[in-house]
């Protein structure tokens, strides 16, 4: 289970948290200008626009999970089992892999309007990595500073749909999820009046009741509802470190501890990481369930005219800091 999300202060912010029971050793990976990508039903890709994000590399091929690229479109790739599937290779269409779709994206794409003639033109196809790695079943949010849209490849198709909550978690699919927040609609930060009953002498007896009823659970559903009100409505100042602090903020209200969410027997999904990348700077944010610390990757501060990819292992660990 994961969550995803958008944010604008002055600048624009886009990340996840990865909600899972293991690592696969995932590392801040950054894909160059000029490092060669490969298709598997197209030719290689030799140059395009650098990408910033977390992947999982085999045989030299990042395999992101969420990243950015320098023109500040970000995509994140989250677990939709039971809904995803993907088409057989067509003719005359671009046939891009489930695997390849986030860099086939986000190597040629600037905005979101790019993104929508991009995906016109494309054919989402379950061609897996190897015959260890099958292709994974997820539906994607991809965004820039002006909007969102979320891209589900289900058995009657591609469904490209609009996103105006800037959220997107697992499932049911996502526009089931945005109905849902029907049933939220009176919620409120502020204190609730007596609606109730002019005749009952009904009054609040704590702070934060406007929001009685936001979900607390750790279903996809409930987390997409509190992410989704969480976003509307926070606060923070315009500078790069106020926003990313107010960004961790509001995935922390989805944050999964250890022990709460049995998967096997003995077996806890944890949120492994969360991230969260800045449009304007290029660089990507994270803290790990150990190391709360949020911890910084600068995508220009590298050689982005190479032809290699720069790797950065996550730190795993945090450290307290003892003041006497």
């Amino acid at each position: 289970m994961c969550t995803a999300a958008t944010y604008k202060t002055k600048g624009f912010y886009f990340g996840r948290t990865l909600d899972y029971e293991f690592s696969y050793g995932e590392e801040i990976t950054i894909t160059p200008r000029n490092y060669p990508i490969p298709f598997r039903h197209m030719d290689t890709l030799a140059s395009h626009y650098a990408i910033i994000g977390m992947a999982h590399v085999a045989d030299n091929y990042p395999l992101y999970y969420d990243a950015m690229n320098e023109k500040g479109l970000g995509m994140a790739g989250l677990n939709f089992v039971g809904n995803a599937a993907y088409a057989e290779p067509t003719d005359g269409m671009q046939n891009v892999a489930q695997f390849e779709f986030i860099p086939w994206i986000l190597s040629r794409c600037a905005t979101i309007p790019e993104v929508r003639e991009a995906l016109a033109r494309m054919n989402l196809v379950g061609t897996p990595f190897s015959p260890q790695m099958p292709a994974a079943s997820l539906h994607w949010i991809i965004a820039d500073k002006n909007e969102a849209i979320v891209v589900e490849s289900m058995t009657d198709g591609l469904h490209v749909h609009d996103d105006p909550a800037g959220v997107l978690t697992n499932n049911p699919p996502f526009d089931l999820q945005m109905f849902h927040l029907n049933n939220y609609l009176g919620l409120s930060p502020r204190q609730p009046e007596n609606h109730f009953s002019p005749e009952l002498p009904l009054a609040t007896y704590s702070r934060g009741m406007g929001a009685l009823g936001l979900p607390g659970d750790l279903s996809s559903q409930s987390r997409f509802a509190r992410v989704a009100f969480t976003r509307a409505n926070s606060i923070s100042g315009d500078s790069e470190e106020e926003s990313v602090s107010q960004f961790f903020h509001i995935l922390g209200s989805v944050d999964q501890q250890r022990g709460c969410c049995e998967v096997a027997e003995g077996k806890y999904e944890i949120t492994i990481y969360t991230s969260c990348c800045s449009a304007e700077t290029g660089t990507y944010y994270y803290t790990t369930y150990e190391n709360h610390q949020i911890t910084a990757v600068d995508m220009k501060k590298e050689a982005l005219d190479s032809d290699a990819l720069i790797r950065y292992p996550m730190i795993l660990k945090g450290k307290i800091r003892r003041q006497n």
